[in-house]
Formats: C-alpha cells, structure tokens, sequence
C-alpha cells in the first residue's frame, strides 16, 4: 500500500519531531531561573507529546509498508529542526522551541497536502492533529514571550 507522495512527508515529520522531542526534554532538564517549574511543567507536557507524536508517525509509516527511519543520522538527515542550536537562557530557550514549532507545523502542513493528493484520510488526520498540536504550542510559546 506504498503511497510514494506520503512517504517523504511522514520522514520529514517524523524526524522533525523526534529532534525537537529531545531538544525539548533537554530545555526541560536544564531550564532555571524565575521562571523554572512553569517552563520546566510546559517542556515536560511538549516533550511528551512529541513522544507520543514520533511513535505514532513511525507506524503510520509502517501502515502504508515503509520501514520507519530510527537512527539520529537519519533523524538528523531529513529534520529541519537544528539538533546543535541548544540554548541556556529561558527567554532564548523559548524563541528556538517556537520557531522549531513554527518549521514542525509547516511540516505537517505539507503532509496534509500530500495526503489530501492521494486522498489518505488516515494520513491527513494525523497531519491535521499535529498541526493542531503545534499550533496551540505556538501559542503556549509565544505568550510565554510576552
């Protein structure tokens, strides 16, 4: 049931939020300052999104009869999230989760279009819940900027 059009779209995302799952459980560990337990409380409920996000993009994935990518090579490969960009101050940390949203929501965005081309409701569903997803930490971020 390989869909060809779905199959770089579902890497994309999947390596996409696997980068930013430890890039945020990394800011979870190692934020402080004033505002540590609201920021270290928000990372931790991101972090475990995108877990849950990975595990269920790699099955789809494996759904439509393509083996899922499971190195960090190959996460690194196919992400556009910045694995070395790691930050220490809050405020910084804050901006980089952000915009990691913002390229993780134009992913998704691009997955919708691919599924909505070969007409994959399964597929376009996932794409639409994790554009939700990012969408509202976008938000969570931002204001947190405020």
């Amino acid at each position: 049931m390989t869909t060809k059009e779905l199959v770089q779209p579902l890497k994309n995302l999947l390596a996409d939020s696997y980068i930013l799952m430890l890039k945020t459980q990394n800011y979870h560990w190692n934020v402080t300052g004033i505002h540590f337990h609201t920021l270290h409380a928000m990372f931790q409920t991101q972090y475990e999104d995108l877990f849950e996000a990975v595990d269920e993009v790699a099955e789809r994935l494996r759904a439509i009869g393509v083996k899922a990518p499971g190195t960090f090579k190959e996460f690194q490969s196919l992400s556009e999230i910045d694995s070395e960009e790691i930050k220490t101050d809050s405020k910084d940390m804050l901006i980089s989760l952000k915009n990691d949203h913002m390229k993780l929501a134009a992913t998704a965005e691009k997955l919708i279009e691919a599924a909505q081309t070969v007409k994959d409701d399964p597929s376009m569903d996932l794409a639409i819940e994790r554009l939700q997803t990012h969408q509202k930490h976008i938000w969570m971020l931002s204001s947190s900027l405020e």
